[in-house]
């Protein structure tokens, strides 16, 4: 496993322990790093795209930043009371992946006022829902254009930085 992805799973840890007891609000999280320490990390809750879309709009991105490693994050909500924050890590170069998962808790208003430690555990990433987006994705050059115009328009609010290698 690359020393990215071990990286990756303790920084979105600590990016969604932030975001919910600090701000309240559990989004839908994205980043990947590539070999150079390049990271990128967004929001995926408004992607003006349809919902089969998504994936391959993420697919191009992975490909287009020659991605090492990359995370996807959301909210899990089995019960009203029962939600879990849950990412995983998916790495290139690795057939497990980091799966985290710490349990949120609300008070009477909906707020969040707790979240237990990420508990981290590897599992076969052909098993994680979004697991494949390091396979090549063939788009027409219409799709491609509007995925690249996309990610143009959104560089400028997403999150970039170097990770120490």
């Amino acid at each position: 496993m690359h020393l990215f992805s071990e990286n990756l799973a303790v920084e979105i840890t600590a990016y969604y322990r932030n975001l919910a007891l600090g701000h309240g609000v559990i989004p839908k999280v994205f980043t990947l790093v590539n070999a150079q320490g390049s990271q990128y990390l967004f929001f995926i809750d408004h992607l003006p795209l349809k919902e089969d879309e998504v994936d391959q709009f993420l697919s191009f991105i992975v490909q287009e930043h020659d991605a090492v490693c990359y995370a996807r994050g959301t909210l899990v909500i089995l019960e009203k009371a029962d939600q879990l924050i849950e990412f995983a890590v998916i790495d290139q170069d690795d057939d497990q992946a980091i799966v985290c998962s710490a349990q949120l808790t609300r008070d009477v208003d909906g707020k969040p006022i707790g979240l237990s430690e990420f508990e981290k555990i590897l599992a076969p990433k052909k098993t994680i829902f979004f697991g494949g987006l390091f396979n090549p994705v063939t788009l027409s050059a219409d799709k491609a254009d509007e995925f690249e115009s996309l990610w143009d328009e959104m560089r400028p609010k997403i999150l970039h930085r170097t990770m120490g290698i």
